[in-house]
């Protein structure tokens, strides 16, 4: 049985508590003040804190700081007024796990402590990652052979099962919606809804009305009433894909979703309650938002639970081979077209390259090379790469980004090689190099001299 510390000087409040959570199958210890409190948690095994902000002696921020000296991963409920919402944030930034604001049912409170407690054991598993040597864990078109993926893919195992909200961080084109897609199907809501919305693909004025719906008459040419995709998603999972774009207006009321699971739709005045898990992702700066004052900060920590950041391709390059055959077996299976493989230099194109574009790209790269490659094996003159320099911040950076000058020469002798169609000879040309210079820098990338005629 699970203990549950509450600390609250109201003692109808903390009877209150230890009853309902007593019949919903907890231990519970109680004080009446910090210093009650930090003895009680001296002298007990105690899984959860609930804490009110307001105490006689040591405020409740002051008790938090305390516990967090002593015990970093005891997870803390904070109890505070309505009013008081940046005391709250200022708690969750000193370590408090969540925060409920008074008044509050007491079926809230039991929802927040078991999500927290989901979340404190999935924590404890993942310290214990590292020490479960040989365990390879697999996902259905996720490539997951780097470590850095292996890494997502354990994390997706253990935050799967619980109820808590993911946020996804990562570059464009990494893979955010398949890991979206991976955690929904290996949880208890598999059989339910996956919906997914694009915050940055619909206009910033009808955002609100595609999440929580609207009523007939809400808006000029709202003929008729249409549920969001809140609604759409009941007992399911949503996926908010880009959520650093979403206008302050519709924070609020994602907030309130998040912490009493119930909105209205645009124009209407019946509350609907709904069972949603949210998947949120960005491949924005949320904390650089936060300064700049375009995100809450009250919202960020509600998203923040369980982060999980999916590296950009060219940090796990072991992936890019696995990857290649992947995309090539699924677009030759659509094509009438039979591609069998790919040669030993057209891959080292593919892995030397940097990827601003990622899995994505990647993937642009081979369907464009399967469409139009002259036989079944996919050769360097095949693959075709973007050329043109990444894209810098204020015209400063000379090189792309990503790259250093040694693999940037590198990736202009294997783009010769490429226009050479395979012919060393032609491609030391066009590079101004003698030959057995470019068979030097050949045999630095990997690519052994086989000999050829002279072009």
């Amino acid at each position: 049985m699970q203990t549950i510390l509450i600390v609250e000087d109201e003692a109808k409040m903390r009877r209150l508590l230890e009853l309902n959570l007593g019949e919903a199958g907890f231990a519970t210890l109680s004080a009446a003040d910090a210093e009650s409190g930090l003895r009680l948690l001296h002298e007990n095994h105690i899984d959860l804190v609930v804490t009110d902000l307001k105490l006689p002696g040591m405020d409740g921020l002051g008790f938090l700081q305390a516990i967090k000296r002593q015990n970093t991963a005891l997870p803390v409920i904070v109890m505070t007024a309505f009013g008081s919402v940046e005391t709250a944030v200022d708690a969750m930034k000193a370590g408090a796990a969540d925060y409920v604001l008074k008044p509050f049912s007491l079926n809230e409170m039991r929802m927040v402590i078991r999500k927290e407690l989901d979340v404190n054991a999935l924590r404890e598993e993942n310290r214990s990652l590292r020490e479960a040597l040989g365990k390879r864990y697999a996902h259905p078109n996720i490539v997951a052979r780097s470590a850095r993926m292996q890494e997502v893919l354990a994390t997706v195992e253990r935050v799967a099962p619980t109820n808590s909200t993911v946020l996804l961080g990562g570059e464009s084109g990494v893979g955010k919606d398949l890991i979206a897609r991976a955690i929904h199907e290996k949880s208890r809501r598999a059989s339910g809804p996956f919906i997914k919305i694009n915050s940055t693909a619909i206009p910033e004025n009808l955002l609100e009305s595609e999440l929580f719906g609207y009523e007939k008459g809400a808006f000029t040419g709202a003929t008729t009433s249409k549920p969001g995709k809140f609604e759409l998603a009941d007992k399911g999972t949503l996926f908010l894909d880009e959520i650093g774009d979403v206008p302050p207006a519709t924070q609020v009321k994602l907030l309130r979703v998040l912490q009493e699971r119930d909105f209205e739709r645009l124009g209407g005045t019946k509350t609907i309650k709904v069972d949603v898990r949210l998947i949120a992702a960005t491949n924005r700066d949320l904390r650089e938002a936060l300064e700049q004052g375009t995100f809450r900060e009250d919202l960020y920590y509600r998203l923040n639970v369980v982060p999980i950041d999916i590296a950009p391709l060219r940090q796990r390059k072991e992936d890019i081979p696995e990857l290649v055959n992947l995309f090539i077996s699924r677009f030759d299976a659509d094509s009438a077209k039979k591609i069998t493989g790919i040669t030993p230099d057209a891959m080292q194109i593919l892995v030397s390259y940097h990827w601003p574009g990622n899995v994505r790209e990647l993937q642009n790269i081979i369907e464009r090379a399967c469409a139009l490659s002259k036989g079944p094996v996919l050769a360097a003159s095949d693959i075709h790469l973007d050329s043109r320099p990444a894209k810098s911040d204020g015209g400063n950076a000379f090189l792309p980004e990503g790259m250093t000058l040694e693999r940037w020469e590198d990736e202009m002798i294997l783009e010769a090689l490429r226009r050479a169609s395979g012919n060393k000879s032609q491609a030391a040309r066009l590079l101004g190099l003698s030959r057995n210079a470019l068979r030097y820098r050949l045999s630095k990338i990997g690519i052994a001299d086989e000999g050829e005629k002279e072009g």
